[in-house]
């Protein structure tokens, strides 16, 4: 029997909800999903900087496991790229230490350590739970 799948630890969201191809729409497009881990583990390396070992350590996980992670984030990337695909950003095995909203309002995403009633940046309350820590 496998093990259990450890949850990924995810600082924050990213500030988009995926990304599309100028100049298509989006109805029209084919679409591939990054998933959460997938879309920290680029960030991690790719941004941060960070080596493999480093970057496991940050989401709790193995460093080989990461190595797969990272490697399935580069593939959906480079296919989206390569072939034209909308990119959405969704879904996975994670945890989050933070409340995620988006405001439905000014589209702006805010994490935050408590729940919040209204948006930080316009004050509407039209906000939308994307991630509540366990």
């Amino acid at each position: 029997m496998p093990n259990q799948r450890r949850q990924r630890k995810i600082q924050s969201p990213p500030i988009m909800d995926g990304f599309k191809p100028y100049g298509v729409r989006m109805k029209n497009l084919e679409k591939v999903i990054l998933l959460f881990e997938e879309y920290e583990a680029i960030r991690l390396i790719d941004h941060e900087d960070l080596n493999q070992e480093e970057a496991a350590a940050k989401m709790d996980v193995s460093r080989p496991t990461f190595t797969r992670i990272y490697k399935k984030a580069r593939k959906t990337v480079a296919k989206a790229l390569v072939e034209g695909k909308a990119m959405l950003i969704e879904g996975g095995t994670y945890i989050s230490e933070n409340h995620w909203v988006r405001c439905n309002k000014c589209s702006k995403m805010t994490t935050t350590p408590t729940p919040v009633k209204n948006c930080p940046h316009c004050q509407s309350s039209q906000i939308k739970d994307i991630h509540q820590p366990k």
